[in-house]
């Protein structure tokens, strides 16, 4: 089988802020270490990334500093927001600066009907000119896309390629899974149960803890995409407190936290989000040994 254009670990990028600007210095740095430990693929403008937060100007630097040290890895771009109008400008606006897919969100905060769904992602990929990765994050957005939604848009929504499924729900990726069309894969969207669902036949993750480790999350992907369920399994339990670790507050306040302790970034938010907690800090701390 053709392997996928998203596979193995892709490392939801963080966005590094020094003084209220973003850093862009550390930006680049960080995704040459991404590359470096031997990641897959590169997502940036993520959640992780807090993307909302961010103005159109460095939006635009974000994704050519991905693309200029992405070494020639896949880099894909988050563009969704909760208007079909709003995606599609995110989509002209980036498109001249070198994404290979667009990552496109369940509309939030409108809690659009499952045909809602279906209707908002065809008019999205009708105006695309890449394919498309869904994103499916109720926990986020307030809105679950069921696994008969996910597969009816893949069947029948052309340039949907794959959905990142971070629902927390086992039972639903496994059904998709099972219903999937050719050329459709799914990858996952909690560090958590990655693995348990790559060995479901899911084909990655686009992980938060990766930041923090690449090395070893792109290990355990790599063993579980060459069938090596027992050595997946070992890296795969010793990551488990970091993967915990990377949501006791509101993601990607802890992978900045143990950025910092190592070095790599400040640990500055952009409001509403804030700088860790001490007891964060200090969890991080006991975590980061050796990475």
């Amino acid at each position: 089988m053709t392997k996928p254009l998203f596979y193995g670990c892709g490392t939801a990028l963080v966005t590094p802020f020094r003084g209220g600007k973003v850093d862009y210095e550390t930006y680049a740095a960080l995704v040459d270490r991404q590359v470096a430990a031997g990641v897959n693929f590169l997502v940036a403008l993520s959640t992780t990334g807090e993307t909302p937060t961010l103005n159109a100007e460095e939006k635009i630097r974000l994704v050519q500093i991905t693309r200029e040290h992405c070494a020639g890895l896949p880099v894909l771009v988050g563009c969704g927001t909760n208007s079909v109008d709003g995606t599609i400008a995110n989509m002209e606006l980036l498109a001249p600066y070198g994404p290979d897919g667009w990552l496109v969100v369940v509309p939030y905060y409108n809690k659009p009907t499952q045909e809602g769904m279906y209707r908002y992602f065809k008019a999205i990929a009708a105006a695309a000119d890449k394919p498309i990765v869904l994103y499916n994050v109720p926990g986020r957005t307030g809105a679950n896309m069921q696994a008969e939604t996910c597969l009816r848009i893949a069947r029948e929504v052309p340039g949907v390629i794959a959905t990142k499924e971070a629902s927390g729900k086992v039972d639903q990726v496994a059904d998709i899974l099972k219903g999937a069309p050719e050329g459709f894969s799914v990858i996952s969207g909690d560090d958590d149960i990655t693995l348990d669902i790559m060995e479901k036949g899911a084909v990655g993750v686009i992980s938060v803890a990766s930041n923090v480790d690449p090395a070893r999350v792109s290990k355990m992907t790599s063993h579980a995409l060459a069938g090596e369920w027992d050595k997946a399994r070992q890296v795969d339990n010793a990551l488990k407190p970091l993967y915990k670790a990377c949501f006791v507050e509101s993601s990607p306040i802890p992978a900045k936290a143990a950025l910092n302790l190592m070095g790599l970034c400040s640990n500055e938010m952009r409001l509403p989000l804030v700088e860790a907690s001490q007891s964060t800090i200090d969890l991080m701390a006991e975590l980061i040994q050796g990475v």
